[in-house]
């Protein structure tokens, strides 16, 4: 049974022993991502993730920090979105002290010296190039800049080659200070855990003093679709890359779960509606698939897939006749038994790992505050019924709230345009 606690600061923290495992994670997350960000800033909370494995005080370069935590054959990364970012290391629970206090050192000492800022510049523009240069990350980035217009929400989480180049070591700083707050930090700890020993750790590298300040907010998107958008970028390819998506719930709100459930069973399996008609019945993709992604206001609901340039157009109309029949007849009683089986089993062997069992819990107490167990997850899974899975279905595939982006050899979208109909 996981415990949680606050630290005297408002740093909160979640310690979630497992048996039968002798490595242990930390994870220490915040609640700021590219959304926060101002359009002048684009990127800088990826920057920042970037440059604090760069050296720090007492060690001075990133050779420092890699040598120690491969020494004890860690496994240490970072990542950022639109709305947290996650430091992490996953080691053997034997070293949980030094783990914690490396990442402790790297948030609150590193140097951010000018030298390694003007160095990671060219490192991420070059991971913008190897995106850009890549359709089937590309296309997606495509898809938000038309749901999310004029919102944060629709820029990259990595910038522009142009505000990641006006990045200083003044801006950095300020960022920092601004959101890596411990009223906006949560800390997670799985595996191998003593509680007491943990407790003791996280007090002595975490437990500072510092004044509250109030957490910037963020423009909340408001909706403002009346009808169908499409955004083609040109590209010389051999395979075309497209996603449609649709505005949905948020994370919090009550049919999240039947949005889930409905997205397992358009296009979330190998035996999914969309794999088996699109790629098996008729060969016409590689890959096709459906996600559902959810912020604090809103939620996107995507089909991504990479086809046929000979055949796109077919293969459009293909999809968005299931998303017509998915939306009239709904689903069967059979489809939403094995979608909840589906998901109930990757809950249950993703609580295997030590690093997923931390991302479980400091996701949703970063992301909604609402802490859930794997158990109670399941149980909501399996409590839904077939009519709210075909009623999110009417709400979410809408023809006026249809999104088309794609990534491959065309310029002109009107044969496209005259497809969108569901």
């Amino acid at each position: 049974m996981y415990k949680k606690y606050k630290l005297s600061n408002g740093t909160r923290v979640i310690l979630a022993p497992q048996k039968n495992t002798k490595a242990a994670t930390v994870l220490v997350l915040y609640g700021v991502g590219s959304r926060y960000e101002k359009e002048s800033e684009a990127g800088i909370s990826h920057f920042l993730e970037h440059v604090v494995f760069k050296g720090t005080t007492k060690r001075p370069n990133t050779l420092e920090i890699s040598r120690e935590l491969d020494a004890i054959g860690a496994k240490y990364n970072a990542f950022t979105g639109k709305d947290h970012t996650g430091y992490y290391v996953k080691a053997n629970a034997e070293h949980l002290g030094l783990a914690v206090e490396i990442l402790s050192d790297m948030l609150f000492n590193s140097k951010f010296e000018s030298q390694e800022i003007k160095r990671e510049k060219g490192t991420i523009i070059e991971e913008i190039n190897m995106f850009e240069d890549n359709p089937s990350f590309g296309v997606n980035l495509l898809l938000d800049n038309i749901v999310f217009k004029n919102n944060s929400l629709s820029r990259d989480e990595g910038g522009t080659k142009k505000t990641v180049s006006a990045v200083t070591r003044a801006k950095i700083i300020n960022y920092r200070n601004t959101h890596y707050r411990p009223e906006n930090c949560a800390i997670v700890i799985a595996g191998n855990v003593d509680n007491q020993k943990a407790r003791r750790i996280i007090e002595k590298y975490f437990g500072g003093e510092a004044k509250k300040k109030k957490k910037p907010d963020f423009e909340k998107f408001k909706e403002f679709q009346k009808a169908p958008q499409i955004k083609l970028k040109y590209k010389k390819t051999e395979q075309v890359h497209l996603v449609f998506g649709f505005t949905g719930p948020k994370a919090t709100d009550k049919d999240f779960m039947a949005t889930q459930i409905l997205s397992v069973i358009l296009g979330g399996s190998m035996s999914s509606r969309l794999f088996i008609n699109i790629r098996e019945r008729y060969g016409l993709c590689y890959y096709i698939r459906s996600s559902f992604d959810s912020y604090h206001d809103v939620g996107l609901f995507s089909i991504t897939a990479g086809l046929d340039k000979k055949r796109i157009f077919l293969a459009i109309n293909l999809i968005l006749k299931e998303l017509r029949k998915i939306k009239q007849k709904g689903i069967t009683k059979e489809e939403l038994k094995k979608a909840q089986e589906f998901l109930k089993g990757h809950i249950i062997l993703e609580m295997e790992d030590s690093a997923a069992v931390a991302e479980w819990f400091g996701r949703q107490e970063i992301l909604v505050r609402q802490t859930k167990t794997p158990e109670q997850k399941i149980a909501e899974v399996m409590k839904v019924t077939k009519n709210k899975v075909d009623a999110i279905a009417r709400k979410i595939f809408q023809t006026e709230k249809l999104n088309l982006a794609l990534i491959g050899p065309y310029r002109d979208d009107k044969k496209f345009k005259k497809l969108l109909k569901i």
